[in-house]
């Protein structure tokens, strides 16, 4: 098997002397969706963050690209690492195509500003989230959905090889929902890889290959998502019965 764009090893990952995620163990390869779930408060975030490099991981190892990921330059880690948090705020009001334009940054050389074809990049990505004839609007006023898929065109704009996405169907409907996941399965096809927390695991039955559960004591469980999303596992997980269904051909979960 080819090398992976980031191996984990032996992850601790705990907030205020509790650990939540002991000595996880991870590789995302190109092409593939790594889907994170866990009740709330399991350290779905924090495990996310932690392989941004931003922290959170009490012990072991991150590696990007074969090479240790607390070694390299924020700037070259952006250039391959992309991460949308769950929730965004800013002080500031800007443009939606001002706002994308910030994806590019970690790709200009030192004190330059855009080019043509970073703004020509970033109207596309725009376009791709629906929001193509929004670019003029400030953020402030767009809604809290439209926000979000602003967001998204920024780190699309980015270009990494590896998408970390923290719940990324918060303020979405359900056609903007499959709309954007949608858009980071076309970027899996091309290559890149993504790992995502979701809370809903019939969407991520849906979209992932794989799946982790990360069961907030430290027990995780990581595997296919045939294998790992089963009516037990997940019952387990979130502490209440879940019994699976097929519809149209796929996998459901719900609450019993």
């Amino acid at each position: 098997m080819s090398r992976p764009i980031l191996a984990a090893r032996g992850l601790d990952i705990g907030v205020d002397g509790r650990v939540l995620v002991r000595a996880l163990d991870l590789d995302v390869r190109a092409g593939e969706c790594v889907a994170l779930l866990g009740r709330n408060g399991a350290g779905k975030s924090l495990t996310l963050h932690a392989l941004a490099g931003l922290g959170g991981a009490g012990t072991g190892s991150i590696a990007l690209d074969g090479q240790p990921l607390d070694g390299l330059p924020r700037r070259a880690i952006a250039r391959r690492i992309g991460l949308l948090p769950q929730d965004l705020e800013s002080g500031h009001s800007e443009t939606a195509l001002d706002t994308v334009l910030v994806g590019r940054h970690p790709h200009l050389p030192p004190w330059r500003w855009e080019r043509d074809e970073d703004r020509r990049l970033a109207r596309s990505m725009l376009a791709r989230v629906g929001l193509g004839d929004l670019g003029r609007r400030t953020t402030a006023t767009l809604s809290g959905g439209e926000q979000r898929r602003v967001a998204m065109a920024t780190l699309l704009a980015q270009q990494p090889a590896l998408f970390l996405l923290d719940e990324p169907t918060n303020h979405l409907d359900p056609h903007h929902q499959l709309a954007m996941l949608e858009l980071f399965r076309e970027r899996i096809h091309g290559g890149c890889s993504v790992v995502t927390t979701l809370h809903d695991p019939t969407m991520a039955a849906r979209c992932a290959d794989r799946a982790v559960l990360l069961f907030g004591d430290g027990r995780w469980l990581a595997g296919p998502v045939r294998e790992v999303l089963t009516a037990d596992n997940l019952s387990a997980l979130y502490l209440v019965r879940i019994v699976e269904a097929e519809i149209g051909g796929r996998r459901v979960f719900v609450s019993a």
